[in-house]
């Protein structure tokens, strides 16, 4: 849907010359154009306007002075920097373009009729005078030599296999007299046919076609040859068949045209002759020839020249140049160029320029230069409201096809309506008006303008006929005549309409590197006429012109990248160069051929897209495969040649974020990114809509709904409280519906009867409920975009789907309880913990007091619709729970169930007695609490059946809080609860239950088990216990506490209830507790010990406590060595991955796990297969991963965590040596104890001062990555995934944690200072 745009065009007339021009061709490295006449050739820079090189052709005897010489034939040559000309008379000239000397090269006696060289320029093609074809090489040297009229068909001639007769095979709709139809005769060439061969090339130099008049026939036929010289196949005979013949560069077709009885057609041949489509050129039959067809460079544009056959009143002849292109199987005609009947102004030559595929070089017999560059652009409907139908007009010939894309999607080349004008269309433009941007303007070849506007008439909902109308045509409302003198076709491109009664256009300057900007306007003195209210000259050739329909700004773009501003809101319109908020000048790099005007962060912008596919905003640029672009409604689409549709906020991004933004490859939850088929262009965005257009390269139309456009929309929606919008888009588009909520918790909850009112369908309010889940879709799937602030709903605890369902349940039952019934029974059974019992209950008042009025519903389609939301099964037994028979017999009538299955269980239950009945129920739907509620009312009788109930489902609180307290059931239910409690190793507790339940005996045990020894002596005295028996079972609870290494408490016992107080004290001298075992031995009066027991064991002590710290200091000492010098050599390992391409020296099997991820060691994955395991197992194997076998991997973590270790264990000596020197200095062990304190303070000072080294650098940040400009690709790959390493364990965040030291603790004595 795309239409030729004219970019700019250059006419010179600055070259002069004899005769007229016969020969054209452009030179690829210079940019010029070789011209050769009857006389001369020459070479001339159009851009310049100046001749390069020129010789005479008649001087040297190449042609006749007299100028009845002809060529027939001029390529440029870059290789050997010359040009080859071919003459009439047979010479074969060679210009060269430096010396501008002529060499003769060969010779034909018969003359020459035609030259073509291949695309590669390794061959080239001579017809001579007696019909034959001169194959030579570029230097000149012949291959072959045959005639072009052949009498076989080639080799690749058709095989007929002999299966029926003509006059037996299937003939379609022409009827069995098609089999009795003589062949057609085939006419001879018409007269004005100039009898020469036309010779052309396949794009890959593999095949040439010959074009040439049969001297049996008269008619034309074409063969084809390969290069080697050997005839391929003949065409099919052709009647009408004319002289033009081109062959297509990019693919199997060849181009020539064919005079139908009653029409005048382009026809296309296959290589093997065969006719394969064709279009038909809007004249009459006998109206125009064709002279020549000319392909573009790339094969999308088809140039064709075209005369009158017969000449007007004063004998002028009219010639055109029209250029067709075809989409999805339809040729339109996109341009027309319309030279007038002035002879000296008609086409001489013309040619595609074979560097740029849109560029057209023409000649005409006056010596003019023509040089247009055309560019592809969509001309569509620059609103952005709802008022805006989103046209696009294509332009066909006469015709103007306008699709409304807003109500429909029509592929083309079919449309929603046609504009008929009166001559071919070049130029159309829309209005740039806010509410009339619907309104469209043709300029035509006639130099008219014809404005259409919009029908405003009564509408009706359907035509004459019955069908509705969708799109209403626009209806012509004008016809300006411009009063504008061109001098040659397309003189005025660019045409802008501005606002009613005012356009731009612009036509070529003063000069060649000038352009002349005109307002156009109505004129005042002659009606329908648009007359020049102003010009301005424009100092460069404009190339794009481009207006914003929001700001009206107007920029303009020249041909060299540069950009300015048009003022044109004033009396006298000027132009100003494009600056940005800091005043300084905004050019493009390269000229863009597409262009659009935006807002980028607040700031005005101009894109461009380049034939290239760089984007550029300004002089950003933004991306590089970027295949098509437009900017609608603050967004900016762009598809890229990557196949993948990207939309972006333009207001959410700055400028330099913009690049980054559209380089990013999608996430899972890219809203921004959608791919899409190959080769797609977007062709229109709908304004305040969801819809992108996109065409596909076959040209048929895509319609998407792109998830940015589409969230964005609906945010809006959903602010303006548009639910009904907002809900019927996201049904269709099939996006979650939570997004209603999740947008702003707040604001729905505030405006739920809204909500409701304008959903109003029962069914949308149950697909909205039974959709609502608890992930907030804002965060996983439909991110916020940033900067967006939205309202949370006072935090309340309850989940969200509770919270949604609540509020409209209140909200329904408030409104209409009995419209809104299946819409509250889904809020009660949607809720996480689903209320079916009230949801039962709701069905059974329907059943009870049925309902009256309209949008009643009935208890039975209650029912119904809660069978269709929960599983029948789970329905049947909730309805069993609410112990009604008449609503369990209702549900289980509507379940698919056997009557047999429930009707006995049910018959079962109506005969016992009310609790028994609801126990029995409870326990069958294994809701046991309730169960043991009923069953404790049914009597004493069932309280075995209540215990058993309890030991089974371990119900044991509950059945406590069920019997009073002093009841013998509560006893027993004590003792089954202690009994369970003993198995589960809480004994404590257990003998707790036995004691109030006057148990003690069995107290006594539970408690001695477990160690309880102040319980189990109140106990054992409550008994009462004999004495003996008192002091034996205090002897047994002092030994486990012993065990325990509870000293004190073994004591206590043994002096106060065993009343041995040597045991005692020896109890306490064994744990070291001092001070308690002195108050004892002064108690009892035992100074004995104090010689026996007490010093040996503080000297042992004392001698035992230095010997473990200097064992400990030797040991940290050890690590910490080790330590240091891992660290040195990883530090080495590390530093030489700047010079090397990976750790391959000896060491670098120290690298650790983090560091290394190159290395081969053995430990690297010794523990790859723990995964899921327990808690212990986890840590016992992150334990054994922290090998101290020097040159393991992770050997430096082992010594931190050892060396951490040996910290903590010398740290918690501090009181146990401080009560071993009070001890030694009391008994005069001064020695002994001033040798502890020093060792044991030194040691403490060591590690105190070791801990800032050890811990100087953090582990995480230890790892940095390695880059800079020595770096190498395996050294910053390296360190980079060992940033990638999993989330450190608690044991890493141990090891790179230093250990606290009590510092504050005192523990030194200063008498053994």
């Amino acid at each position: 849907m795309r239409n030729l745009k004219l970019l700019k065009s250059l006419q010179t007339s600055e070259l002069q010359g004899q005769g007229s021009p016969q020969c054209l061709s452009s030179r690829v490295d210079t940019g010029t154009l070789l011209v050769a006449s009857q006389y001369s050739i020459t070479e001339f820079n159009p851009q310049l306007g100046q001749v390069v090189s020129e010789a005479s052709l008649t001087g040297d005897g190449f042609l006749p002075e007299d100028g009845s010489g002809f060529l027939v034939g001029l390529r440029d040559l870059p290789e050997v920097e010359s040009a080859c000309l071919a003459t009439a008379d047979g010479d074969v000239i060679l210009f060269n373009l430096n010396t501008c000397q002529l060499e003769c090269v060969g010779s034909v006696d018969s003359g020459l009729t035609s030259m073509s060289w291949s695309p590669d320029e390794e061959l080239v093609v001579l017809t001579t005078g007696q019909e034959t074809i001169i194959m030579m090489t570029k230097t000149f040297e012949p291959i072959a030599e045959f005639s072009i009229h052949q009498d076989d068909f080639g080799e690749g001639k058709f095989i007929t296999v002999g299966w029926g007769k003509k006059e037996t095979q299937f003939h379609g709709s022409e009827g069995k007299q098609a089999a009795q139809r003589k062949a057609q005769e085939v006419q001879p060439a018409p007269e004005w046919d100039d009898r020469r061969p036309r010779v052309t090339w396949r794009g890959d130099g593999q095949l040439f076609a010959v074009g040439a008049v049969c001297p049996q026939t008269g008619a034309r036929k074409v063969r084809v040859w390969n290069r080697e010289g050997v005839l391929q196949a003949t065409s099919e005979p052709v009647n009408g068949l004319e002289q033009a013949l081109c062959w297509k560069p990019s693919g199997s077709l060849m181009a020539s045209t064919q005079r139908h009885p009653n029409k005048h057609s382009v026809i296309f041949m296959e290589k093997n002759g065969l006719l394969h489509g064709d279009f038909t050129l809007p004249f009459n039959k006998d109206q125009a020839k064709v002279k020549e067809l000319l392909w573009n460079n790339d094969s999308t544009v088809l140039a064709v020249w075209l005369e009158d056959l017969t000449a007007g009143e004063h004998g002028d002849i009219n010639t055109c140049v029209q250029l067709w292109t075809v989409g999805n199987y339809h040729w339109y005609l996109k341009q027309s160029l319309d030279f007038g009947k002035d002879p000296q102004n008609a086409p001489a030559c013309m040619c595609w320029d074979p560097e740029r595929p849109l560029r057209l070089h023409v000649v005409t017999r006056g010596w003019g230069i023509l040089t247009y560059d055309w560019g592809w652009t969509t001309e569509k409907s620059p609103g952005l409201d709802a008022s805006d139908n989103a046209n696009v007009a294509v332009i066909d010939g006469d015709k103007v096809l306008v699709t409304t894309f807003r109500q429909c999607v029509v592929p083309p080349p079919m449309c929603s309506f046609e504009l008929q004008l009166s001559s071919a269309v070049n130029q159309v433009t829309f209005l740039c008006r806010p509410q009339g941007t619907n309104q469209l303007a043709a300029f035509t070849v006639n130099g008219n303008i014809s404005v259409f506007s919009q029908d405003l008439g009564e509408k009706h909902d359907k035509d004459a006929d019955g069908f509705r109308t969708v799109s209403r045509p626009l209806l012509l409302k004008n016809i300006f005549r411009v009063a504008v003198h061109q001098e040659a076709p397309l003189s005025l491109r660019h045409l802008l309409w501005l606002q009613d009664g005012l356009f731009v256009a612009i036509s070529c300057g003063l000069l060649p590197t000038s352009s002349t900007l005109m307002m156009l306007c109505p004129s005042q003195d002659v009606a329908d006429t648009l007359s020049v209210r102003s010009q301005l000259e424009v100092d460069g050739v404009v190339v794009s012109v481009v207006q914003c329909c929001q700001t009206r700004t107007v920029a303009l773009q020249l041909e060299d990248g540069q950009i300015r501003k048009l003022l044109w809101d004033c009396l006298e319109p000027s132009v100003e160069e494009w600056r940005d908020s800091s005043g300084c000048s905004i050019n493009f790099p390269v000229p863009c051929t597409q262009t659009a005007l935006c807002s980028v962060g607040g700031e005005e912008c101009l894109l461009g897209l380049t034939n290239r596919s760089h984007l550029y905003a300004a002089d950003v640029e933004l991306a590089s495969n970027v295949s098509s672009f437009a900017v609608c409604n603050d967004f900016l689409i762009v598809t890229t040649h990557s196949h993948t549709c990207r939309c972006l906020q333009l207001s959410a991004l700055s400028l330099k974020e913009l690049p980054p933004a559209l380089a990013q490859d999608g996430g899972q939850n890219d809203e921004t990114l959608r791919r899409v088929e190959r080769g797609s262009r977007v062709v229109t965005v709908v304004p305040q809509d969801t819809r992108v257009i996109l065409q596909m390269p076959r040209g048929n139309l895509e319609t998407v709904h792109h998830r940015a456009l589409v969230l964005a929309q609906l945010r809006k929606w959903l602010d303006d409280l548009k639910f009904r919008d907002a809900f019927e888009c996201m049904r269709k588009l099939r996006i979650n519906l939570n997004l209603i909520y999740d947008h702003n918790p707040k604001v729905f909850l505030e405006n739920t009867d809204m909500f409701l009112m304008q959903l109003s369908s029962i069914n949308h309010i149950n697909l909205f409920l039974t959709e609502l889940r608890e992930e907030d879709t804002t965060s996983s799937m439909y991110p916020r975009p940033e900067g967006c602030t939205f309202q949370q709903p006072p935090a309340s605890g309850q989940k969200k789907v509770d919270v949604v369902c609540d509020a409209l349940r209140r909200t329904m039952e408030a409104t209409d309880p009995n419209r809104f019934c299946l819409s509250i029974l889904t809020a009660h059974v949607k809720k996480s913990v689903p209320e079916l019992e009230i949801a039962l209950q709701k069905v059974h008042e329907l059943r009870a007091n049925p309902p009256e009025g309209d949008g009643r519903v009935s208890a039975e389609e209650a029912l119904k619709y809660l069978l269709f939301l929960v599983n029948v099964n789970d329905l049947y037994e909730h309805s069993l729970g609410t112990y009604d028979f008449d609503l369990v017999l209702m549900v289980a009538e509507k379940s698919q169930k056997d009557p047999k299955e429930y009707l006995p269980f049910l018959n079962m239950l109506k005969n016992l007695e009310v609790n028994y009945q609801r126990y029995t129920i409870d326990k069958h739907l294994k809701r046991y609490s309730k169960a043991l509620l009923h069953l404790s009312k049914c009597g004493k009788e069932h309280f075995p059946e209540a215990l058993q109930l309890v030991k089974e489902q371990t119900l044991y609180s509950e059945a406590l809080r069920l019997y009073p307290t002093d009841s013998a059931h509560y006893k027993a239910l004590s003792c089954a609860y202690a009994e369970h409690l003993v198995e589960q190793q809480q004994a404590e507790q257990a003998g707790l239950l036995l004691w109030r339940c006057q148990e003690p005996a069995r107290a006594l045990q539970a408690f001695a088990s477990c160690g309880s020894w102040r319980n189990a002596i109140c106990v054992a005295q409550q008994i009462p216990l004999p004495p003996d028996q008192l002091a034996l079972l205090a002897r047994d609870l002092a030994g486990k506490l012993t065990e325990q290494r509870r000293p004190v408490e073994a004591a206590m016992l043994l002096d106060q209830y065993a009343k041995d107080c040597e045991e005692a004290i020896l109890a306490l001298i064994t744990g070291a507790a001092w001070e308690e075992a002195l108050r004892l031995i002064h108690l009892h009066d035992r100074a004995d010990i104090t010689e026996t027991d007490l010093k040996p064991a503080l000297l042992e002590a004392a001698s035992t406590q230095m010997l473990f710290v200097e064992t400990q200091v030797a040991t940290f000492m050890r690590h910490r060595t080790r330590l240091a010098l891992v660290r040195e050599q990883k530090e080495k390992a590390r530093l030489s991955l700047l010079d090397e391409d990976g750790p391959d020296c000896a060491d670098a099997e120290l690298y650790s796990e983090a560091s290394s991820v190159m290395t081969s060691s053995k430990y690297s994955h010794s523990n790859s297969r723990i995964s899921s395991r327990s808690s212990k197992n986890r840590r016992k194997a992150e334990r054994k991963k922290l090998s101290l076998k020097e040159g393991s991997p992770m050997e430096d973590r082992a010594l931190m965590f050892a060396l951490g270790e040996i910290i903590t264990t010398v740290d918690k000596m501090r009181e146990e040596v401080q009560a071993l020197l009070k001890a030694l200095v009391l008994f005069h062990f001064d020695k002994q104890a001033e040798k502890l304190q020093l060792i044991f303070g030194e040691a403490l000072c060591t590690m105190e001062e070791a801990i800032v080294e050890i811990w100087s650098q953090n582990l995480q940040s230890s790892h940095t990555p390695v880059t800079g400009p020595n770096s190498t690709a395996n050294s910053i790959m390296a360190s980079f995934q060992q940033q990638q390493t999993p989330a450190t364990s608690q044991q890493d965040v141990e090891v790179s944690t230093p250990p606290k030291m009590r510092s504050t603790v005192k523990w030194k004595l200063t008498i053994c200072n």
